[in-house]
């Protein structure tokens, strides 16, 4: 009889088989397999108890039949999913999905997928936290009431389609509220007054008749001028030096948001690419030593550091740079949030050895770029700090004082490793007293600047900040955002569009507390509490359903419909009713008030008007100028001559030109080229719409042995096959190839 060891994915299935024998065999369950029913509540409420109707998730029968059937068999049946609530959760689920009680099943855990980390996993196991559990529990509870009690009540109200959440709509009021100081703001006027003193000396004035001067103390053009003509006749001097040494510290090691905040930054990745990548390092990637895991696990708030790994990264410094560069005691980081989980790690490298220069021989793209951050981080996190000597020179006269400053690194420290964009700018060494001319004094004018909109680092900085949400969900809340068309990016910034302003502003009015950052934070340290055992977590579920149901209530009487159609005074072409303006997430347009009967919509007013901005293309089917316009995939080009001409241009820049394959349509003889939708990529007839055919696969040079049609190449349980279009019926090309051998 073999031992059963069941985690959640494919690849740290793989990796983990790897390090044991023949007496263990290893098992994926493919992420949950037991949720809440996805298209009903799915939680009765019986007195102030919540029971929740947990369904075998649609598409996860066969894999629960196969664990079935392994357990049965098994001598041991190991529990080795993450170790964090969600992980917590699914073994528990696992357990009752194969009819086991989860109290008797082993549970092991581990930060790294290495053999030693799962050696010693096995020896020390542990049985499954139900209090953990719980935790899960009540934030999946609490996410389903809000989801499907709040969505409803706002998608009648104001549009179809809308939707709330409890961590999701405080993030949209953070976005929101960023939006509407940017658009209240009123820039202030100021002026600076600036000097060229000999020898390139840059200076800037601090002080005027015995004044200091502060960010907006001269705020007229007029006055600036005319301190500017005083201080050109002054004679200047020396009147101070000063010099400072000032320490950079080393940056802790990664935790979830700071990788996700670092990898925007620095390598322009979102945060769930950033998530997937981790992801794939995590569980396991081909290095000189074999496939293993190359980092710990990627979702953590902790900056806990194995001594171990410590040691490691001391003797690589050492090394490799040198005594100058080690600290006499390992650094030690703790984080400050009140959740942060001490037992996890950091994110860090699992193999000091294993260089970025020599991931470089295995991975690449994206696992590189961020292996090599990861790993540069850590390294740098345990050496000594940079330090830089600062200057301060003060030039003087009976009128008025100017400040010069320089800077000097003078021990890189861990920016050794990280490199610097501080570029050293020294000022010459002078004496105290000694005379400088005056070769440049002028005015600037400035304006102040609105806030800066989040990016997509930015507002994860600040969702951590606040406690709202944890590691696992900052990626996802950005993600569920964009997809419910409520913000969109734009150069690395995140837009709210109108529709949200409308949502928040009727949550503000009527459910405080859902876009109440505080109330939300204090709800992410009640699920923490649970975690701890400090807290019972029906009850705090019937402590926010309480209150929250009778506001449903009193919002489907008190809410105003926002669904206004404000008649036109035109009559419908089509069937001849009148035509009212209505609202959509995408804009105002005018439609027929006989929907759905008649589907009728009026064709937008020419973009040159509606946008006011004209591209420098031309129509090439009737030659009118092209103008910009904005639907739900982003913007495009249109004719201007719309509806007379109804030619639309993609504004993306496509990152390789159509694919287009050697075979012909089969419908019409012409052309087949690779397409792209929202849904990804597919092969469709050149001659659309004329021609409709369309193949999710790559259509190939061979007919069905069956049924005549075409053939296809696609992949099936990890094999390449060719599979008809018409009829599906498939082959095996190594099993063809065999035969024809």
């Amino acid at each position: 009889m073999k031992n059963l060891i069941i985690v959640e994915s494919p690849t740290k299935a793989k990796t983990i088989k790897n390090f044991l024998g023949k007496e263990y065999e290893v098992i994926a369950s493919k992420g949950h397999i037991r949720d809440l029913p996805k298209h009903n509540f799915g939680i009765k409420i019986e007195g102030q108890s919540f029971l929740p109707d947990y369904k075998i998730e649609k598409g996860h029968e066969a894999v629960v039949k196969e664990i079935k059937a392994l357990a049965q068999k098994a001598k041991t049946i190991y529990i080795a999913t993450d170790e964090d609530r969600e992980g917590e959760a699914i073994g528990y689920h696992i357990s009752h999905a194969i009819d086991k009680d989860p109290a008797t099943l082993p549970r092991i855990v581990f930060h790294e997928i290495t053999q030693n980390a799962i050696k010693h996993a096995l020896e020390t196991p542990r049985s499954i936290n139900m209090d953990m559990v719980n935790a899960q529990q009540a934030r999946r509870l609490l996410d389903r009431i809000v989801g499907y009690r709040l969505s409803p009540l706002i998608s009648s109200k104001i549009q179809k389609g809308l939707s709330a959440g409890r961590v999701q709509s405080s993030a949209l009021k953070l976005i929101v509220d960023r939006e509407r100081e940017i658009r209240s703001f009123v820039p202030v006027t100021y002026f600076t007054i600036e000097a060229l003193f000999e020898k390139e000396i840059e200076a800037e004035l601090i002080e005027f008749e015995g004044e200091k001067i502060e960010k907006l103390s001269i705020g007229e053009s007029k006055k600036a001028n005319e301190m500017v003509k005083v201080l050109q006749k002054e004679s200047w001097s020396i009147t101070g030096i000063e010099h400072k040494r000032r320490k950079i510290s080393t940056p802790p090691p990664f935790m979830t948001s700071t990788l996700q905040q670092s990898a925007s930054s620095v390598l322009g990745f979102s945060p769930s690419k950033t998530m997937m990548a981790a992801q794939k390092l995590y569980e396991g990637v081909m290095t000189h030593q074999g496939v293993m895991g190359v980092i710990t696990y990627m979702r953590t708030d902790s900056l806990n550091i194995a001594k171990e790994a410590q040691e490691a990264a001391r003797s690589r410094i050492k090394e490799v740079y040198g005594e100058r560069y080690l600290p006499k005691e390992p650094k030690v980081y703790t984080t400050k949030s009140k959740s942060a989980q001490e037992a996890h790690e950091a994110i860090r490298p699992t193999l000091i050895d294993f260089t970025p220069q020599l991931a470089a021989q295995y991975l690449k793209g994206d696992e590189l770029k961020l292996y090599s951050l990861i790993y540069n981080r850590f390294l740098a996190s345990q050496m000594n700090d940079a330090e830089f000597e600062l200057q301060t020179i003060l030039l003087g006269s009976s009128k008025g004082v100017f400040k010069a400053s320089g800077r000097k690194l003078i021990f890189d420290g861990f920016y050794r490793v990280m490199g610097s964009e501080d570029k050293d700018k020294l000022l010459p060494e002078f004496q105290k007293g000694e005379a400088l001319k005056l070769e440049e004094c002028k005015a600037n004018r400035h304006e102040t600047e609105p806030p800066a909109r989040f990016s997509e680092a930015s507002i994860i900085k600040t969702l951590e900040a606040l406690g709202i949400g944890r590691p696992s969900t900052y990626a996802p809340t950005i993600s569920l955002l964009a997809s419910r068309d409520y913000i969109r990016i734009e150069k690395k910034q995140i837009v709210p569009e109108e529709v949200a302003f409308k949502v928040i502003e009727v949550l503000e009015a009527h459910f405080t507390e859902i876009v109440d950052s505080h109330f939300t934070a204090t709800l992410e340290e009640e699920l923490d509490e649970i975690a701890e055992s400090k807290k019972d977590w029906q009850k705090v579920l019937w402590d926010f359903y309480e209150k929250f149901d009778a506001k449903i209530a009193l919002g489907k009487k008190n809410i105003e419909s926002q669904k206004v159609a404000i008649p036109t005074g035109e009559m419908c072409p089509k069937c001849g009713a009148e035509l009212v303006r209505r609202m959509s997430r995408y804009g105002e347009f005018v439609a027929c008030s006989g929907y759905p009967k008649c589907k009728y919509i009026k064709p937008q007013e020419s973009s040159l008007e509606q946008e006011g901005e004209e591209s420098e293309e031309v129509c090439e089917k009737c030659g009118k100028p092209m103008v910009k316009k904005r639907g739900r995939n982003g913007e495009f080009l249109a004719c201007s001559g719309y509806p007379d001409c109804k030619n639309t241009k993609s504004l993306k820049k496509s990152s390789a030109p159509k694919k287009v394959l050697e075979v012909k349509c089969p419908k019409c003889g012409g052309e087949i080229i690779e397409r792209s939708s929202r849904r990804g990529n597919f092969f469709g007839c050149a001659n659309y719409p004329k021609c409709d055919f369309i193949s999710s696969h790559e259509p190939i040079n061979e007919k069905c042995q069956k049924c005549g049609g075409m053939m296809a190449k696609r992949t099936y349980r990890k094999k390449e096959v060719h599979e008809c279009i018409a009829c599906k019926d498939r082959i095996e090309v190594e099993e063809r190839n065999e035969e024809e051998k």
